[in-house]
């Protein structure tokens, strides 16, 4: 009897009432109490399949396996050598057991470990898979992101190369030692890429905003290159558009045309358009995540002004944050907050805490975000993305080719972007998707997506 109170005093003690100071102490002994009285809590996906789990032997011996190996390595991250990811964030909660006091005096008493909660992420297993296979097919490095639009529910969210958390390790010499290809890097929420034309969303709306009596009677007359002082800015593929009004010149990319505009906008609001949307900002997410960059500012020369519009220069941002982008136009003007994790259970199934979608931040009007969402729609049925037409989903995008230094040399290569929404009356999912050095956005950053959106619609 006097065990069994003991047991109870201990339990009650531990699990209740230090519960949170234990916690929040990370120079303490609790790591390995817990671990001693804990086994692991599992992490799942949203449609129940496991992500990482411990299983235990005839012997009591732990071991962690993760059944996906690199697909979900970046967000599902790793336990062992330290730890990353959602292993790392939620390190109490998979060593928090919260089943019953009963439950777990039984389990003591005939010394036998309890089950730490589960995590059930937002992120969607086939979609998981098929963003990153298309990557893969594809043969490049690069980075997806797909959530919902009216939740912010990240659903996908990749980054090659990966790296196998059930090695890591064996392999982890080589992991940190590889800086060309930066596996250990998330590349959707760290990566710091010029966004190229993706970013002339951004530049249109600074446009729309500062002449909406008068943007419709913009035309420009392209004629492939657009000179002025000593910078030269040319279309991409050396491309001759024409005479365009704003939205032809969004379906065709032209650089020459969002280049001369760059030159128009007023500073100040150009920057606090951009800083609306995260640009020098920092994005709220449980992961670590990279602060995008809009440098153009006053004294900026009209080289800076004219490379800024085209998401070139000094212009840098995360696939993460470009997918956000998209998602505010599919969302009448509103960006929902992004979250990964939807709620933690009992390793029973009880529910212990939900995660429930927030407004993060109103960045333009419904009427802009239309404007917008038909420019997209355009470019998706007859521009430079209208490889997405003729499916049985539509989609809203803007394609990107971002030009970038190889290795610091005068060589330059071509990231290759598509942002954009699919199911536009009714938007279901916003995608960024970026190839590292994978040429134009219309030939390989379109195909990835309609990879994804094709899996979302159809199945993987």
């Amino acid at each position: 009897m006097a065990m069994f109170l003991s047991l109870v005093v201990y339990l009650v003690y531990f699990n209740v009432i230090r519960a949170d100071s234990i916690n929040s102490n990370a120079y303490n002994t609790k790591q390995s109490a817990k671990e001693n009285m804990i086994i692991r809590g599992a992490i799942y996906s949203a449609d129940g399949q496991p992500l990482a789990i411990t299983n235990v032997d005839a012997g009591g011996n732990e071991s962690r396996v993760y059944p996906y190996y690199q697909t979900f390595s970046h967000v599902v991250g790793y336990a062992t050598n330290g730890r990353s990811g959602i292993e790392s964030v939620y390190n109490d909660e998979l060593l928090t057991c919260s089943s019953s006091i009963l439950q777990q005096i039984e389990d003591s008493a005939q010394n036998v470990k309890v089950r730490g909660d589960s995590l059930y992420l937002t992120l969607n297993t086939s979609l998981q898979r098929a963003a990153y296979d298309a990557l893969g097919n594809y043969g490049y490095n690069g980075a997806v992101v797909v959530l919902e639009p009216d939740t912010g529910k990240i659903l996908a969210m990749v980054s090659r190369p990966g790296f196998d958390p059930n090695t890591i390790s064996q392999d982890w010499d080589i992991l940190v030692s590889d800086e060309a290809n930066s596996p250990l890097l998330n590349r959707a929420t760290q990566g710091l890429y010029p966004p190229g034309s993706t970013f002339k969303v951004l530049t249109t709306l600074a446009y729309i905003r500062e002449n909406p009596d008068d943007y419709q009677n913009f035309t420009f007359n392209c004629q492939g290159l657009v000179s002025m002082g000593d910078v030269n800015i040319t279309c991409y593929g050396g491309s001759v558009h024409g005479s365009e009004t704003l939205e032809q010149a969004f379906m065709n990319s032209c650089n020459g045309a969002f280049a001369t505009i760059g030159t128009e906008l007023e500073y100040d609001a150009y920057r606090d358009i951009c800083e609306d949307f995260f640009f020098n900002d920092s994005i709220d997410l449980v992961l670590p995540t990279s602060e995008s960059q809009f440098e153009l500012e006053s004294g900026s020369s009209v080289g800076e002004q004219m490379t800024t519009a085209i998401g070139q220069g000094d212009t840098l941002a995360t696939p993460l944050q470009m997918a956000m982008v998209a998602a505010a136009v599919a969302n009448n003007g509103t960006i929902m907050k992004p979250y990964l994790l939807d709620y933690i259970a009992t390793y029973d199934g009880d529910v212990v805490r939900e995660y429930n979608p927030s407004s993060y931040r109103t960045v333009m009007s419904s009427a802009e975000a239309e404007i917008l969402a038909g420019y997209m729609t355009s470019t998706a049925q007859s521009g430079t993305a209208s490889a997405l037409s003729g499916n049985g989903y539509t989609v809203a995008g803007k394609t990107g080719s971002a030009e970038y230094e190889i290795d610091g040399s005068e060589n330059m290569g071509t990231h290759s972007w598509f942002i954009g929404y699919s199911n536009v009356e009714d938007p279901d999912i916003a995608i960024a998707v970026i190839a590292e050095n994978g040429g134009s956005g219309s030939s390989t950053a379109v195909p990835i997506a309609k990879y994804i959106f094709d899996a979302y619609y159809y199945g993987y």
